[in-house]
């Protein structure tokens, strides 16, 4: 059957709408292959944020997509819809790098288990999307594929490490893509490029292959324009597998409901900067400009936040061990190929006692239950996602906010990786743009374990927001 509808507008409709016209038959997976491909085409080389595609691939899967449907056969919640991974997933046959000179030419034998789920919903792997070397700090450039341009403002940084996927959905090039987060990496660059960026709780979303099966910081999450097209994506990718032993045993089907809720009565904590970190001026004002919407919702809003003692701590800690445990096997042949941050990160974690990291896991639990009370009042937390708006994209990484000094790459993003410790849900949701045009995210945190929650506040801000309307330029 034929499309009315022009192939280029197919671009510009949501995960869910292109979902439905598919299975309907109203359009073709090929139609739609084809308008995605043309508009990758078209935008791509402004931005570099697919760097390998698949289009002979993705054709022919999108033609038995098409037969599948025509004989009747049983389809997916994603059947048809092109995807891209980030190139920190491991792909079957298809070129993985990590974003590093040390594995520009590795094939992987295997599937993540993110792209056999993604695959077994009937998503179609279109290609890779761009991260910094071994996901390593919120700024999409490496050695392998170069920088991955902000579509808003092609002289800015898209952050990371998600950045490629960030792109690729705020340019219509995809309805979605695959994220991870240890410490902001789907929250940052989202926030950079108005679109939704969801870390699940631990667990949430399983991962494997891992060597770290017990890690609970590291989680992998959806990208998508809206916050309706988050939830359809994560009901495919949660849900328990044994082969990741903190998986949480609730299916992902829950993540189909309905996300409107009657939100009168609900108590949210918001705070511009989580008592006393630097934030650029220009993302308060734009977050303070929108704060009165949750209280036209009939939500509480008070000024307040959680003691986040011994949180800077605390990451630095395990993320020095997570980088030393993955990569210091690495240094002695291939030093001279891994950017210095990288090479940072990994001798900070050999220098590591175990008695230091069991001193962090004290802490950690400490903290844990600090803000676990602090939300027996609260429901959410409302707080800035980044400390800054998009950046020059020739600056590695922010050194300083407001005058105060940034002593490591990592300082900047507080914000984000504070939240990372508790484990809890946290999304970006579009929350406006700066005087000079630049996106600015909003992040919503919620209870241990409260995904759904989180969901359903962000849907409902999104609603009576529509920030997520405004394209770049550059995709129209």
């Amino acid at each position: 059957m034929k499309s009315s509808m022009d192939n280029t507008a197919l671009c510009f409709l949501t995960a869910v709408e292109l979902a439905q016209k598919i299975s309907t038959g109203e359009i073709s997976a090929v139609e739609t292959m084809e308008a995605h491909l043309a508009q990758i085409e078209k935008v791509n080389p402004q931005v570099n944020a697919i760097v390998t595609l698949l289009p002979e691939m993705a054709m022919e899967d999108a033609r038995k997509a098409d037969e599948k449907l025509a004989k009747g056969g049983e389809v997916g919640p994603l059947h048809g819809l092109p995807v891209a991974h980030k190139d920190l997933v491991q792909t079957k046959g298809v070129r993985t790098t990590f974003g590093s000179l040390v594995f520009k030419d590795f094939i992987p034998e295997e599937d993540a288990l993110l792209v056999e789920r993604l695959r077994e919903a009937g998503a179609i792997m279109i290609g890779k999307t761009n991260t910094p070397e071994f996901g390593a700090g919120s700024q999409t450039f490496n050695q392998v594929f170069g920088e991955t341009r902000n579509p808003y403002d092609l002289s800015k940084t898209c952050g990371g490490s998600s950045g490629g996927a960030a792109v690729s959905v705020a340019c219509r090039m995809l309805p979605f893509a695959d994220g991870s987060d240890l410490g902001g990496s789907l929250r940052n660059p989202t926030n950079f490029c108005n679109v939704v960026g969801f870390r699940p709780s631990v667990g949430r979303v399983p991962s494997w292959p891992s060597e770290s099966g017990w890690n609970s910081f590291a989680v992998d999450g959806p990208i998508a324009r809206t916050v309706e097209d988050t939830a359809l994506m994560l009901s495919v990718l949660a849900g328990p597998d044994l082969r990741s032993p903190i998986s949480l045993p609730e299916s992902g089907s829950i993540f189909r409901q309905s996300l409107e809720r009657n939100l009168k009565g609900v108590r949210i904590a918001w705070s511009a900067d989580l008592g006393g970190l630097p934030v650029d001026s220009r993302v308060t004002e734009t977050l303070e400009a929108q704060r009165a919407v949750f209280e036209d919702l009939g939500c509480i809003v008070e000024e307040c936040f959680p003691d986040f003692s011994d949180a800077d701590e605390i990451f630095k800690n395990f993320r020095a061990w997570f980088y030393e445990m993955n990569l210091a096997s690495l240094l002695p042949e291939h030093r001279d190929k891994m950017k210095e941050t990288v090479v940072w990160n990994i001798e900070a974690g050999l220098k590591l006692s175990g008695p230091e990291l069991g001193m962090a896991e004290v802490k950690r639990t400490a903290l844990f239950h600090r803000v676990r009370e602090f939300m027996r009042n609260y429901d959410f937390i409302a707080l800035p996602v980044s400390q800054v708006p998009p950046f020059p994209i020739e600056q590695e990484f922010v050194s300083e906010i407001n005058g105060v000094q940034m002593e490591t790459y990592l300082d900047w993003m507080r914000s984000c990786y504070f939240i990372s410790v508790t484990g809890q849900p946290a999304i970006s949701v579009p929350c406006g743009f700066t005087t000079d045009g630049l996106p600015v995210g909003l992040q919503l945190v919620g209870k241990p374990q409260d995904d759904l929650g989180v969901l359903q506040l962000a849907h409902a801000f999104e609603k009576a927001t529509r920030f997520y309307q405004k394209i770049p330029d550059l995709a129209l």
